[in-house]
């Protein structure tokens, strides 16, 4: 079969799509099965990103606006490639795609929490999105709560969503090497001790919250907080600003997003990583902080909770005091670190790309224009 691959957002963005959608990528690519793949750009630069790979071919699309290269560039792909099914790791597809096509639900945030985007935005996407699902042959959702809420708020039959989980660099399984760790820790500036938090700043992201219970927590013990991330393009000013509205800035360290070869080893000299999230669908920090024998302090709903099971301090994330006693928790109790540093690995051991892949690429197989003639 000749699958599509629609990447207008491969160089775009930072954090988890982006992560998610390199490492799919490879992953179905180191199956090696016969289907060929046609990954669709709209940046012409990233053509040779993937030369080695002879299942791959490569095509940079032209369009003025995204709608054009998801509605008009695409279609037309599809016809002059042979593509015989459409995928796209992230949610669009075209709504007159001349095949079946299948895109990834990262979340639904926009209707579960509408008060963490711009207005616009949430307009937009509650006109297209409910569009896509209506037109996709299937939809895969990150987490079992993301597949329940595709349910609750588009137009879809449960026979058309499934639950994909995201997998887990074996990168952040390796034991801690003393060489790369003076490297990352000069790189980052890193402290000798700290706390983490990691990913973009925005308001599901619960970054207020977090600092104002980091403080009663992190200085009296003389435990900076490391932010590795970056600001969201919307929504972020005054939240950045809550350290120094708390007297603490130079408590928080900001050395911005952290290389992923790079992560592990921060995730591996960190006391904790902090994520107290009023909403994530998926979490990917939570499992590679896991893998990596970092204790988690993550929120007890969505995502985060599923993800975690009992190899986390969950807390409320609306409640400062619960946030600051999970820190504590995980800070002072060496009994529960130890706890949770080995049912983190061990709960890190069910999530794999390779797993993640296969079943990506079982989806696909099931509505394919050729699904008799696969393997079921």
């Amino acid at each position: 079969m000749r699958i599509g691959v629609m990447l207008r957002h491969y160089d775009q963005h930072m954090g988890g799509v982006r992560v998610y959608t390199r490492r799919l990528l490879q992953a179905l690519l180191d199956l090696r099965t016969d289907h060929e793949f046609v990954f669709l750009y709209r940046n012409p630069s990233l053509i040779g990103t993937y030369s080695a790979e002879a299942q791959v071919k490569e095509v940079a699309l032209r369009a003025r606006s995204f709608l054009g290269w998801d509605q008009i560039a695409v279609p037309a792909a599809v016809r002059r490639h042979g593509i015989e099914l459409l995928f796209n790791p992230k949610y669009s597809i075209p709504l007159r795609a001349g095949c079946p096509a299948v895109w990834v639900c990262h979340g639904l945030d926009w209707y579960v929490m509408p008060w963490g985007s711009k207005f616009v935005d949430r307009l937009s996407h509650r006109f297209l999105v409910p569009h896509y699902a209506s037109r996709a042959a299937a939809i895969i959702a990150v987490s079992e709560i993301t597949r329940q809420h595709v349910m609750q708020y588009l137009p879809v039959s449960p026979d058309r969503v499934a639950t994909v989980y995201s997998g887990v660099d074996d990168v952040f399984r390796r034991p801690l090497d003393e060489t790369r760790a003076r490297h990352v820790r000069a790189r980052y500036s890193l402290p000798e001790r700290f706390l983490l938090y990691a990913g973009a700043i925005y308001p599901p992201k619960n970054f207020t919250r977090l600092v104002r219970a980091y403080a009663r927590v992190g200085p009296e013990r003389g435990i900076p907080l490391v932010v590795a991330g970056g600001e969201n393009r919307f929504l972020s000013e005054g939240e950045v600003r809550e350290p120094e509205a708390l007297g603490i800035s130079d408590w928080v360290r900001r050395p911005g997003w952290v290389e992923q070869e790079d992560l592990a080893t921060v995730y591996a000299l960190a006391d904790a990583l902090l994520l107290p999230s009023l909403f994530e669908s998926c979490g990917l920090p939570v499992l590679e902080a896991m893998a990596a024998g970092c204790p988690v302090v993550t929120a007890d709903r969505y995502g985060t909770k599923e993800l975690a099971e009992r190899a986390a301090v969950l807390v409320d994330p609306e409640s400062i005091d619960s946030i600051a006693a999970g820190i504590r928790a995980a800070l002072d109790d060496p009994v529960l670190r130890a706890q949770l540093i080995v049912a983190g690995r061990e709960r890190s051991k069910a999530f794999t790309w390779k797993r993640c892949a296969r079943q990506t690429l079982d989806v696909l197989e099931r509505v394919s224009p050729t699904a008799d003639a696969v393997r079921p």
